[in-house]
């Protein structure tokens, strides 16, 4: 028998007998690198989450709440709102034919004209003023269908609406202090408007006249 210390016995002697010998060991060295690697692999998957968790945080649309609540700092999207909801305000509703009333007078050498279409325009709901010949600065003088005339604040509701049951015919306004409108009957007349074809286009015209819809956020 002989006394042995192999290499990785941690300096220990061993009497070796028969034919079994001791398990070696594997040097402590190297399983602290496999712990040192592994540790630090988690390590920089830790930081590399929570960087993007912090970029996510104040970064992200809602970092302005956060940051500073109550103060709401508007994109351009939302400022595009603001001048619709402007524009909105200061654009009148258009009017109902029952809120409106309407002089008809004739321009032309025929009669009857002007009873006849203002008894129409009655039944399709506006209010009839003063029927009759037109005055001497308008008789004989529109070649055209006809003319809805009106002060100037009338331009952007009353005479669209009127002008919608009389094809062709042309706007203008004068300054006069009342709200009546006027519908001048034209050399080249005709008929008004047919009720469903007039409805039509009162139609489109509400839907032209009413504020676009933006999205806004805050």
């Amino acid at each position: 028998m002989s006394m042995l210390t192999p290499p990785g016995m941690g300096g220990k002697k061993y009497r070796i007998t028969g034919d079994r010998y001791p398990r070696m060991r594997r040097p402590r060295h190297r399983r602290r690198i496999v712990l040192t690697v592994v540790a630090a692999a988690c390590a920089l998957g830790l930081a590399g989450w929570g960087s993007l968790q912090l970029i996510d945080v104040f970064g992200g649309e809602g970092s302005t709440a956060q940051a500073a609540p109550g103060k709401k700092k508007c994109t351009p999207q939302a400022e595009s709102a603001k001048q619709a909801r402007a524009r909105a305000a200061a654009r009148k509703p258009l009017p109902e034919p029952g809120t409106l009333t309407v002089n008809v007078f004739n321009a032309t050498p025929r009669s009857g004209l002007a009873k006849r279409t203002a008894d129409e325009l009655e039944k399709r709901g506006f209010k009839i003023g003063k029927v009759g010949n037109a005055p001497a600065s308008y008789d004989k003088q529109v070649k055209g269908a006809g003319i809805v005339l009106g002060p100037k604040a009338a331009a952007e509701g009353p005479l669209k609406v009127l002008a919608t049951q009389l094809a062709g015919a042309a706007q203008k306004t004068d300054n006069r202090k009342g709200a009546d409108i006027d519908l001048i009957i034209g050399t080249a007349f005709k008929d008004l408007t047919t009720a469903k074809d007039a409805e039509k286009a009162v139609a489109q015209l509400a839907r032209a006249s009413a504020p676009p819809r933006v999205a806004a956020k805050c």
